[in-house]
């Protein structure tokens, strides 16, 4: 296990990572999901011993590992800027680990190969890096952490230059990877279907603090606050002032929204109430919907999908619809929104009421 505990780094009288506990189990998949300059990195960094905390001690297995340095820790890193050997093939850039380790000439080369097919680096094995894609060159750094067999494998958005279809496939096999070795693998990423995909748990981040962590799906669905909320929104969350009231939410004094069963228990009074670009449709799909008067903005066509932004009530939204929808701006359009998805938080940023339940 790794453990995080009271962990900060402090530069230049500024936190880059706040008072931060963390557990980590072997043989998990974990998630760092947060935007750009959000802290991931710095405690990938932290975790791996190429930094040490200004506050607080990490521990692996128990003991105690705050200042030893990366070098004496068996740990594997992959940044999105990949690196690799130049002078070496790419089979010596997947084999170096091993060799370094003293591993036989057998199991060296069943354990390249394997990396190899999975990462679809076999024709390329004789070639060396500089005459690579840079795709390739990611594959290539990203199979040697792979065959290291490392305790800890840090992998810093490792996915980011590689062509989509490749994307997508990796993202579906590395979790069975992940799944058959007893290491712990911590993942970055900006992007929550990133994280969604890839399951396992997730540790949401903004300005340098952890907000919540737990399986990705409990975070994603019953987020503590409006910040791990809208840190797993992409597009942006949707959200409105409103007051809660005879089991409506009100905007300017107008019934607005219904308040759907798991937040009838909150009290009447001011909220944020909130819910995701998807959960918003040009049409009626099932019963528990509110249907809502808006103001076009602008259409956003993304290949078979479009983002239809609209104004409510001074609140910008985003839709998320499948299909090419180009709807001119400034239109009255009258749009779906699904009750049953709604959050509500407080004053501060606090979850409010029941959380959503499973079958919604």
């Amino acid at each position: 296990m790794l453990e995080l505990r009271n962990v900060s780094k402090m530069a230049g009288g500024e936190f880059h990572i706040r008072p931060t506990d963390l557990a980590l189990r072997r043989g998990t998949l974990n998630v760092l999901l947060g935007p750009t300059l959000s802290g991931k990195t710095s405690l990938m960094r932290l975790m791996a011993g190429l930094d040490k905390p200004t506050e607080g001690t990490i521990h692996f297995d128990g003991e105690d590992v705050t200042g030893v340095p990366v070098q004496k820790r068996n740990v594997a890193m992959v940044y999105q800027q990949f690196i690799n050997y130049p002078a070496l093939t790419v089979y010596e850039n997947i084999a170096s680990p091993m060799r370094i380790a003293g591993k036989d000439r057998a199991t060296i080369d069943r354990e390249v190969r394997k990396a190899a097919e999975l990462l679809k680096l076999t024709p390329y094995l004789d070639r060396t890096p500089l005459n690579l894609s840079g795709g390739q060159q990611q594959r290539t750094a990203l199979a040697r952490a792979i065959v290291k067999k490392a305790n800890l494998v840090l992998l810093d958005e490792p996915l980011a230059n590689l062509d989509y279809k490749l994307r997508e496939e990796l993202r579906e096999e590395l979790p069975k990877i992940f799944a058959e070795s007893g290491a712990i693998f911590v993942y970055a990423t900006t992007e929550p279907s990133e994280a969604l995909l890839l399951g396992g748990n997730t540790a949401t981040l903004r300005e340098g603090r952890v907000t919540q962590f737990g399986p990705t799906i409990e975070v994603y669905r019953r987020p503590v606050d409006l910040l791990t909320a809208k840190t797993f929104a992409d597009p942006p969350l949707n959200t409105i002032d409103a007051v809660k009231a005879d089991g409506v939410f009100r905007v300017g004094g107008q019934a607005a929204l219904p308040v759907p069963p798991h937040l009838l228990g909150v009290a009447n009074g001011p909220v944020t109430v909130a819910f995701q670009p998807h959960h918003i449709a040009l049409r009626r799909q099932h019963d528990g919907v509110a249907r809502v008067s808006v103001r076009t903005l602008i259409s956003e066509i993304a290949g078979s999908e479009s983002f239809i932004h609209v104004d409510f009530a001074g609140a910008r939204w985003v839709m998320l619809a499948h299909g090419i929808h180009d709807i001119e701006p400034d239109r009255e359009i009258e749009v779906y929104v699904d009750a049953r998805h709604l959050m509500a938080f407080d004053a501060e940023g606090h979850a409010l009421g029941a959380p959503i339940p499973e079958t919604a």
